[in-house]
């Protein structure tokens, strides 16, 4: 069953990122972690057709031309000096895409995700799909009591617009 949560709570979920959760949505029987074991890829891979529909660019394959790159700094002449990996990114490059499965929680991936797009450039809105449950863990649950704790504490100001949390 898919679940979401848009962070901060204080405001409402964008007509764009509707579209993400649709997309989720319209393939949930396909990649229902309570039924399905699947690998990231794996998710990826059956909601890619319905997120391409929408105008995001999605990673085919972990090879190196395949990959979604997605820049953090620029030098000489403006060229890319870094760049992070974005599992999609829309077309404007406002809205960033990372599905994760068992290790979202288990190596703090997740924290990886959400630094990662706040460095990457233009980005306004990261969207963290998650399995509900791996193994015993609930993965949407941590997740989710983590972006509460940060902003509600006000203690972190994340240069993003809003997190959206999925969890499949």
């Amino acid at each position: 069953m898919i679940r979401y949560q848009f962070f901060p709570r204080s405001r409402g979920v964008t007509e764009e990122i509707q579209k993400v959760i649709d997309c989720f949505k319209a393939v949930d029987k396909k990649i229902d972690s309570s039924c399905h074991k699947l690998q990231s890829d794996s998710v990826l891979a059956k909601v890619r057709p319905l997120l391409e529909k929408e105008g995001y660019c999605v990673e085919k394959s972990k090879r190196e031309k395949e990959k979604i790159n997605v820049p953090v700094l620029f030098g000489n002449d403006n060229k890319v000096d870094k760049f992070f990996n974005a599992d999609a990114l829309s077309n404007d490059g406002r809205i960033v895409i990372e599905v994760e499965a068992g290790r979202a929680t288990e190596n703090n991936q997740f924290l990886k995700d959400i630094f990662e797009a706040c460095m990457m450039f233009d980005v306004e809105y990261l969207v963290l799909a998650v399995r509900n449950e791996y193994r015993t863990h609930k993965d949407f649950d941590k997740i989710y009591q983590f972006l509460e704790t940060l902003y509600i504490s006000n203690r972190l100001h994340l240069p993003l617009k809003g997190v959206l949390l999925i969890g499949y």
